[in-house]
C-alpha cells in the first residue's frame, strides 16, 4: 500500500508541475485535461498523504521509544504509536474505496428517457410524475433541465417525454434510476376506489460527444415535417420538426421542441450519439461477459427496479430492499437517499470484487 500511494502522489505532483509548464497553459485544452485529472485526484492525494504521515509517525515514535530511557517519555510514544495505529484502518477503507476506477460517463450530462408502459392514462400520468421527479432533484442539485421531445397525453402527463439533465456528476446519480418503474395507486378518475398497477419506462443515457461516436452522414435519414402542438403561427406552417433514422441500426430520434429545423436537427443528433453510444456500451459489457451488479443491474428498460405503493405509502427499491415513503421519494426529498444506498451497495460490491 504505501509504494502505491507514494506512486499516486508522485503522479499529482507531476501533474501540478504540468499546469505550471507555459506550453500547456498556452493550450486550453490540453491545461484543462490536466487540470480536470488534478482535481478528480485531490482528495484521494490528501487521504494517502494523511495515511503515510499516520505511517511515519508510527516509524519515527517506535525508532524514539527504542532511546527513551524516562519512563514518561515512553508512555507519551507508546500513546502516539496507538493513536496513529487505530488511524489506519478507517483510513485503508476510504482509500481503498478511492482507488476503484470511477465510470468514464459518470462526469458527462444525461438524456433521460420516460415512457408509459402499461396501464393506459394513469400510465402516462405515472410518467409525468417521474418527470416532476426528477425535475425537483435537479432543482435541488442545480442541473439545468431542457426537454428534447414530448408527447403528451389527453389526460395528462406524457406517453413520452426526452430531456436533457446538464450539471455537475449527471450522469453518477441518475444512472441509477434505468429501469421499469411500477406504481400501485388509485386513479384520480377511479370511481370506485379500486387500486390500479401501472409502469413507466426511464432510459437514461450519457450523452455522447463526436469524440465519443463518428456518424457517417449517408447513414442517415433526415426527414422534416410540421411541428404540432401549441407553439404559436409557426406550428403546423413550416417543416421545423425533424425526424433521424439511423439505417445500420434502424434508430429513430426526433424533436419538434426547438424553434428552428436547424436547432431541432442538433437535438435528434445528441439523442442519437446518445443512443449509439448506449449501443456501443451494451456490445462492449456483453463481449466482457455482462460484468455488471446483479443488485444494481444494468438498469435494462425490461428490468423492474422500483415499486410506488401510495396505500401503503411505500417505496420499494428491489435491487437493495431499500424502502423508503410514497411522497417522500415521489415529491423528491427522500430520493437522493435512495441513490445514495444504491451507490453505496455499488461501491461495497466493486471493493470486494477488487480485495
Amino acid at each position: 500500500m504505501r509504494d502505491k500511494l507514494e506512486r499516486l502522489i508522485a503522479a499529482y505532483e507531476e501533474l501540478e508541475k504540468k499546469m505550471m509548464d507555459p506550453g500547456v497553459v498556452a493550450d486550453p485544452k490540453e491545461y484543462a485535461r490536466i487540470a480536470k485529472e488534478h482535481a478528480s485526484q485531490a482528495e484521494l492525494v490528501a487521504k494517502a498523504r494523511e495515511y503515510l504521515g499516520a505511517l511515519n509517525d508510527i516509524d519515527a515514535a517506535k525508532e524514539m521509544l527504542h532511546e527513551a530511557s524516562d519512563s514518561e517519555e515512553k508512555e507519551m510514544l507508546q500513546q502516539d504509536i496507538s493513536e496513529n495505529e487505530e488511524k489506519l484502518p478507517a483510513l485503508e477503507d476510504e482509500i481503498k474505496v478511492m482507488l476503484i476506477p470511477g465510470d468514464p460517463n459518470d462526469e458527462k450530462d444525461t438524456i433521460v428517457e420516460i415512457r408509459a408502459g402499461v396501464g393506459g392514462d394513469e400510465a402516462a400520468i405515472f410518467a409525468g410524475d417521474l418527470f416532476d421527479m426528477y425535475g425537483r432533484l435537479a432543482q435541488a442539485r442545480k442541473w439545468k433541465v431542457e426537454v428534447l421531445s414530448a408527447s403528451p397525453s389527453e389526460a395528462g402527463g406524457y406517453k413520452t417525454i426526452e430531456f436533457k439533465l446538464m450539471g455537475d456528476k449527471v450522469y453518477s446519480v441518475m444512472k441509477y434510476e434505468s429501469g421499469v418503474h411500477r406504481v400501485q395507486r388509485i386513479p384520480k378518475t377511479e370511481s370506485q376506489g379500486r387500486i390500479q398497477t401501472s409502469t413507466a419506462t426511464v432510459a437514461v443515457l450519457p450523452e455522447a460527444d463526436e469524440i465519443d461516436i463518428q456518424i457517417n452522414q449517408e447513414d442517415l435519414r433526415i426527414d422534416t415535417y410540421c411541428a404540432s402542438g401549441p407553439g404559436g403561427q409557426g406550428v403546423n406552417t413550416t417543416y421545423s420538426a425533424v425526424r433521424i433514422t439511423h439505417l445500420p441500426t434502424n434508430t429513430v430520434v426526433q424533436s419538434q421542441e426547438q424553434r428552428s429545423q436547424i436547432q431541432n436537427r442538433e437535438v435528434c443528433m445528441q439523442m442519437l450519439r446518445a443512443r449509439l453510444y448506449e449501443m456501443e456500451l451494451e456490445k462492449q459489457q456483453a463481449e466482457q461477459g455482462a460484468n455488471r451488479l446483479a443488485q444494481i443491474g444494468h438498469g435494462n428498460r425490461s428490468e423492474k427496479i422500483r415499486t410506488y405503493n401510495q396505500p401503503q405509502d411505500r417505496v420499494t427499491d428491489h435491487r437493495i430492499g431499500f424502502n423508503g415513503t410514497y411522497n417522500g421519494v415521489l415529491l423528491g426529498d427522500t430520493l437522493p437517499s435512495v441513490i445514495d444506498a444504491l451507490a453505496a451497495a455499488d461501491r461495497a460490491d466493486k471493493l470486494a470484487k477488487a480485495v
